[in-house]
């Protein structure tokens, strides 16, 4: 796994029936089914915590911010202390911590501020693995005369090519987009070494984490990258995005907006008015997590700590979940899998997992699951040139099986046994 400062270790203990206590619409029933949340990467289910902070924000707290008045001061203590919880998750500094609409908008409204300090023939690189809001905000500076340059992938696993990569950077490449893991079939990028390779060409990095925060810690300080965003929604909280940028390239570059707004940062970055119920739910994810942390790890003392602690719980409970998955569905005729399917290389992913049957196309392939309770995604997710690249986009796609920590053993059975229904039905 690709990050810095933290060591996996299957000894933590995990106590799912706690977790899956504390997710009310677990309880969903669907057809006489009990629902099976497969569906993670499109945004995951969230934890009472997260509901409650936001209906306590309206009753407590609803108002604007640096008001004198009760409710407006609440407001800036619910965004100050928010700004302190993704602090200790991304380990960066409050001031480094910019909250938007979500990893899309975050991801254009840095590209527009970047690229009018570009000129004509500057370089950025992309990659085919990425989604595409870590393409096409970059990919549209190509209006300005910036060129664009794009990574390739091995097909047979579904990995970035780093030589591709080496041989594409140069001393005009200005920035590298990239994934830390890939949301179409879970690889987990060497973000680490790719950030050196960054620097060392003179170039800034801007991580995609979207995808990678519910699967493993993330370490700013460690990584070095000069940003990194990601979406609460993808794990347990509330449909927003959060920016880490480093301070000082926060300040030297400039955001769009309007004139009364504030100069200083991250505030300056924030444009409008944010949506500060959300913002409360943000902070009840991470303390989720953190509280996770706690039970499994007695010894974490800070919110970092507990933090980690909670990951090193739930890698190893997921990688149990996705070596289940994966062996069963290469144990069906016909099935064609697309990433790390070696169970000696599941450090290089995460556990979301694509494929396509011998039969049926994958929306009927959903349709089939959904009707019996087991929710799963069919398409290309965004990521667009990946699909493309691999032949499927005009098929349809692929099939999406998206493992979180609050799924289980038993749900991987459903699934498999729901795979061998329609194989049997067709």
């Amino acid at each position: 796994m690709s990050t810095p400062a933290f060591h996996e270790t299957a000894s933590q203990s995990f106590d799912i029936a706690w977790v899956r206590e504390q997710f009310p619409s677990l309880q969903l029933q669907v057809n006489g089914y009990a629902a099976a949340f497969l569906d993670g990467p499109a945004g995951t289910q969230v934890p009472r915590q997260v509901m409650d902070a936001v209906q306590k924000y309206f009753l407590e707290a609803n108002a604007n911010t640096y008001g004198a008045f009760l409710t407006s001061r609440r407001t800036n203590e619910v965004i100050s202390s928010a700004r302190g919880a993704m602090a200790d998750l991304f380990n960066c500094t409050p001031d480094e911590v910019v909250f938007g609409q979500n990893m899309t908008t975050i991801t254009f409204d840095l590209s527009r501020a970047i690229g009018r300090e570009l000129k004509t023939g500057d370089e950025i690189l992309l990659t085919t693995l990425d989604h595409d809001a870590n393409f096409s905000p970059w990919a549209a500076l190509a209006e300005r005369g910036v060129v664009i340059r794009q990574v390739d992938i091995r097909e047979s696993d579904c990995t970035l090519d780093l030589n591709d990569l080496g041989s594409k950077l140069n001393s005009k490449t200005r920035l590298v987009a990239i994934g830390y893991a890939s949301n179409i079939v879970g690889t987990i990028n060497p973000v680490a070494e790719i950030t050196k390779l960054a620097h060392a060409a003179g170039a800034m990095i801007y991580i995609d984490a979207v995808h990678y925060a519910p699967h493993g810690p993330i370490d700013a300080k460690a990584l070095d990258c000069d940003f990194l965003v990601c979406s609460q929604y993808k794990f347990f909280g509330p449909h927003m995005g959060t920016l880490y940028g480093k301070k000082h390239l926060l300040e030297k570059f400039k955001p769009y907006k309007v004139r009364p707004a504030t100069d200083t940062v991250p505030e300056c970055w924030e444009t409008g008015t944010q949506v500060q119920e959300l913002i409360a739910g943000i902070h009840a994810a991470v303390e989720y997590l953190a509280d996770l942390g706690r039970r499994s790890d007695r010894s974490a003392k800070s919110r970092r700590e507990a933090l980690l602690a909670a990951y090193c719980s739930t890698v190893p409970y997921e990688r149990v979940l996705a070596t289940k998955l994966i062996e069963g569905l290469l144990a069906i005729p016909g099935l064609r899998l697309f990433g790390i399917g070696d169970p000696r290389r599941f450090h290089e992913r995460c556990s979301t997992v694509s494929f396509r049957l011998p039969k049926g196309t994958p929306t009927e392939l959903a349709t089939f699951l959904g009707d019996r309770g087991i929710f799963t995604w069919d398409g290309n997710f965004y990521a667009r040139n990946f699909t493309e690249r691999l032949g499927v986009e005009q098929h349809g796609g692929v099939l999406r099986v998206g493992l979180v920590h609050y799924n289980t053993a038993a749900e991987v059975d459903r699934l498999l046994t729901g795979l061998r229904d329609f194989l049997a039905s067709r």
